[in-house]
């Protein structure tokens, strides 16, 4: 059953990278990213209340808590990494080396979970590793992007989100995984918030364009659906998957 969830997941998180695509044209990174995470919070939480998995919060051990709070630190580090990315360069760029997190989360479940790695699993990284290289080989010489720092973003994103699913998968291994993924979700909403608050930004919050509010929106509705199918998907299986 896990392969539906983890399809499922996939499937969102693309949508996901289009409709935030279009939401930060104009938009801030930084913003539309804590815009967004408002309503992820707001889906993620009506998910507990629908599976009546709130009651559980009592129960949940301090080594569980920890790591579902340094995952959704994690994830937010990503998320405002990747937005970043996104807002510098080219979609076709930016999601292959945020998906290399993939290679990555391999290597650490080996070192940190001790999860061993065949030789069809070894092939199948080298081909994704090959695949990322001739993405973005190809797109560099069609068209070069004008910001070059998109590159370091995308980086910074695949690297965090390899720990968070290190970190989740330890996490919600004594919690229920649409209750652990609410919990991820307001660390990275205060996250988000705070690094506005920061930067000095919440005054750009009222000058979102409504069409870009939209699929802010829509990109929120579409990770959380991500996120739910995601760490479903990491309770009945191990990560590097």
């Amino acid at each position: 059953m896990w392969v539906a969830y983890a399809v499922g997941s996939a499937f969102f998180a693309g949508v996901t990278s289009i409709l935030a695509k279009c939401g930060i044209r104009k938009t801030d990174s930084t913003v539309a990213t804590a815009v967004r995470t408002i309503v992820i919070l707001f889906f993620s939480w009506l998910i507990v209340w629908i599976v009546g998995s709130g009651n559980q919060i009592g129960s949940i051990d301090g080594r569980t808590l920890l790591f579902l709070v340094l995952s959704g630190a994690a994830t937010g580090a990503s998320w405002l990494c990747y937005f970043r990315a996104l807002q510098l360069g080219n979609i076709n760029q930016v999601v292959p080396i945020d998906k290399s997190s993939t290679i990555l989360t391999i290597v650490l479940a080996l070192i940190f979970l001790q999860e061993g790695i065949s030789l069809p699993k070894f092939v199948a990284v080298l081909a994704i590793a090959a695949g990322i290289f001739l993405m973005i080989e190809k797109k560099e010489t069609t068209k070069k992007t004008s910001e070059r720092g998109w590159m370091l973003y995308a980086v910074g994103s695949a690297f965090f989100a390899s720990l968070t699913s290190i970190l989740g998968k330890i996490g919600i291994s004594g919690v229920e995984s649409n209750l652990g993924t609410a919990i991820r979700t307001a660390v990275v909403l205060v996250m988000a918030w705070g690094m506005v608050l920061i930067t000095g930004k919440q005054k750009e919050v009222r000058k979102i364009d409504r069409k870009e509010l939209l699929f802010i929106c829509s990109s929120g509705i579409a990770t959380g659906a991500s996120w739910l199918c995601y760490y479903r998907a990491l309770q009945e299986d191990p990560p590097a998957w």
